[in-house]
């Protein structure tokens, strides 16, 4: 069994009340970690605290990072896990006329929730991993950040971003012992996705080379692995966690 040196570990999730984030949280929980969820609509899990917190909102992410530091004396793990939709055709267009458009309240949503509150969030927690002589940051991506995506201006932007992000703080930061990583999930079985009609489902599954979409938990291993002494030297890395997508595109 290898070593994580986790146990103890004081791990804040944002957006961490369902899907990936309820799982990436039960799972350092179940490490033996302090974990802190911040979620617009806490949920109570075994081993967890929960607060409300708006990602956006730089008054309540400092409000809850000091929360934490009052607690627990210290943030040790800071995953970004928060992250919005609002899908739309940049134009849609039909008979030689345009019949919608991706709105600017589309398109702030989405890149304040998934950009903006990460940089918020992660703003917040390092002058305390500094002083503490490091710690990890760890960023929801996604494939599609890396390649595109139909219909999804917004969202891949926002995910484009946070790998530039990713490797900005790389080098801003590792030299204060503070690690960098980002995640890239493919189709991961998530409320919404299970959500839609088989035959989308079936579509997803055959575009995966491994045939099958991931599990919320696949990403909270990659998400305890990157976070664990096992990948110390691991730093400014964009990790797939998707079954093969990329490869299979």
């Amino acid at each position: 069994m290898i070593e994580t040196g986790l146990k103890g570990k004081v791990v804040v999730v944002t957006g961490g009340a369902a899907g990936i984030g309820r799982a990436t949280a039960m799972r350092f929980a179940a490490e033996g970690c302090r974990v802190s969820i911040w979620d617009r609509k806490p949920a109570a899990l075994d081993g967890c605290e929960s607060l409300e917190v708006d990602v956006v909102s730089t008054e309540s992410v400092a409000g809850a990072a000091q929360s934490v530091l009052e607690k627990w004396g210290r943030i040790d793990v800071l995953i970004n896990n928060a992250g919005i939709l609002r899908d739309g055709q940049l134009v849609k267009y039909k008979d030689d006329a345009v019949i919608g458009v991706m709105s600017d309240e589309a398109f702030d949503d989405v890149i304040n929730v998934n950009l903006r509150g990460v940089f918020i969030c992660t703003r917040a927690v390092v002058p305390s991993m500094i002083a503490a002589g490091g710690g990890v940051i760890l960023n929801a991506s996604s494939v599609v950040g890396l390649y595109g995506n139909f219909g999804q201006t917004n969202y891949v932007a926002s995910k484009a971003g946070v790998i530039g992000m990713v490797k900005t703080w790389a080098r801003e930061l590792g030299k204060y012992g503070i690690r960098v990583n980002a995640v890239t999930p493919g189709f991961i079985a998530t409320g919404m996705i299970q959500a839609m009609p088989e035959k989308v489902l079936q579509g997803m599954r055959d575009h995966t080379p491994l045939g099958r979409v991931g599990a919320p938990e696949d990403i909270a291993n990659a998400y305890l692995w990157l976070a664990s002494d096992a990948a110390s030297f691991v730093h400014g890395a964009v990790i797939p966690v998707d079954g093969g997508i990329v490869v299979g595109t």
